[in-house]
């Protein structure tokens, strides 16, 4: 009972603080579009009004490693494993410009899908082969731009927290683009908040682990697929990694 009243007061902070987090993205939007056209100052709002729904969770204990290799004005294309609706709030916690793709439904989300908008994130209809050409076009505007842009190459969240394959397109457009490639691990998002659950679960450790970026030059003569394998493995390797040393972390707590 206590879990659910805590999630139940989670989504209601949600839900009420985002009517004035909307307002105030709105008039950040037109006080600064003239002069900030790809819209870095209310990107960091956004990952502030994202992250601090963690940090009221003190039960949510967040580390993040490697930021020092997200460089300034690199224009990424940026892969994440995928295990749960926390891994973007969390990712927030980076305060990192970036655009990153999402599924249309989530766009439709008053206050919340309305500042994705704002921002000009990237969306995809799922199950609808026309949209995955205006996705890619938009991901490639984005890029021209100077916007990194974030995928999550497995498409979906793992319900068990295992990373599925990874689809082709970011790689595609990784390759297309002549972009490097920047790999983000987050590991312990899948217990925290589990795929079909919005309940509170307790108290996790929560990683983020920035990689080191993987040239165009490394990836050039590969297929996408071949890249999908690559990127995949590394990122692989380093989770197996992060989740032996949070188990090492809980296995030493007095």
């Amino acid at each position: 009972m206590k879990n659910r009243l805590i999630a139940i007061a989670w989504f209601t902070l949600v839900g009420v603080t985002s009517i004035i987090f909307f307002l105030t993205a709105l008039v950040i939007k037109l006080a600064t579009m003239a002069f900030d056209r790809r819209l870095v100052i209310l990107q960091q709002f956004t990952c502030f009004w994202g992250a601090l729904y963690t940090w009221v969770i003190p039960a949510w204990r967040i580390q993040i490693q490697g930021r020092g290799n997200i460089k300034s004005k690199r224009p990424y294309v940026v892969v994440s494993n995928h295990q749960s609706l926390l891994d973007i709030l969390v990712l927030f916690n980076l305060f990192f410009h970036f655009k990153f793709v999402s599924k249309s439904e989530i766009f439709k989300i008053p206050l919340i899908g309305w500042n994705m908008r704002l921002n000009r994130y990237i969306e995809l209809k799922r199950g609808n082969k026309k949209s995955v050409p205006k996705m890619m076009a938009d991901c490639k505007k984005a890029l021209d731009e100077g916007n990194p842009v974030l995928i999550f190459p497995e498409g979906t969240r793992s319900p068990e927290g295992k990373i599925r394959d990874f689809k082709s397109g970011a790689f595609i457009l990784a390759l297309e683009q002549k972009a490097p490639v920047l790999p983000i691990v987050i590991s312990g998002t899948n217990k925290a908040l589990p795929k079909y659950s919005f309940n509170f679960h307790g108290s996790h450790d929560i990683r983020i682990k920035v990689l080191p970026e993987i040239p165009y030059e490394k990836f050039a003569a590969m297929s996408p697929e071949e890249a999908a394998d690559m990127v995949r493995d590394i990122i692989v390797n380093e989770h197996e990694r992060l989740k032996a040393d949070q188990a090492e972390s809980r296995n030493t707590l007095p």
